[in-house]
């Protein structure tokens, strides 16, 4: 038990009062945001858009750029994704759950690998040397910037790019000892697969 305290509690002995507070809060709106994104409810943008912003300070103070700039697309799809489930026509929400078409296809994966692109650069020009971890972490960016640009437009299978992505991450923050992060995306697969099995269910009625 003391062992498992330490890997959750004992990385954040070095920490400032005012990080400790920020990584709670970015833990807390996190988890409140896809708690909503399951139920279909539109606060699922404002309480993620605070999470990721505080998250793009923490990680670019700890140097995972490929984490920031995944943060960082999420602040700017979730203000595409509140916008898009925002419209209406006749007072009926125009987005709507669907599932993933051909015609969707082309864009998803130009996303995928564009988005690998742009992170492997960014490690590129900015790290002497890239280890695995990076090269997971310019994975699971992909797969995240998807998932966001799939939910953004309310498709089913988004949920599947975040329970594969969050499965991945899990280990991922572990071994960089950053537990409560690792803590944090064990709940996240558990409310995705929760989340695909909601709208789904929606989808079927």
């Amino acid at each position: 038990m003391s062992e498992l305290y330490n890997f959750f509690l004992d990385s954040y002995s070095s920490y400032s009062h005012l990080d400790i507070v920020l990584e709670f809060l970015a833990f807390s709106f996190g988890i409140i945001s896809v708690i909503y994104a399951k139920k279909e409810n539109i606060l699922v943008y404002p309480t993620g858009i605070i999470c990721t912003v505080i998250t793009v300070y923490i990680l670019f103070k700890a140097q995972y750029l490929g984490d920031m700039m995944m943060n960082v697309y999420y602040s700017i799809m979730s203000i595409y994704g509140w916008w898009n489930w925002s419209r209406k026509d006749k007072d009926k929400y125009l987005i709507k759950i669907s599932r993933f078409s051909k015609n969707d296809l082309g864009l998803t994966i130009f996303l995928f690998v564009l988005t690998i692109c742009i992170t492997y650069s960014v490690y590129l020009f900015s790290l002497n040397e890239i280890g695995i971890p990076n090269y997971i972490d310019v994975f699971t960016s992909g797969l995240f910037f998807t998932a966001m640009w799939l939910m953004a437009n309310k498709k089913l299978e988004s949920w599947i790019f975040w329970i594969i992505a969050d499965i991945i991450t899990v280990p991922l923050y572990a071994y960089r000892g950053l537990g409560m992060l690792s803590l944090q995306y064990i709940i996240f697969t558990i409310l995705a697969i929760q989340g695909y099995l909601e709208w789904k269910k929606s989808l079927n009625k």
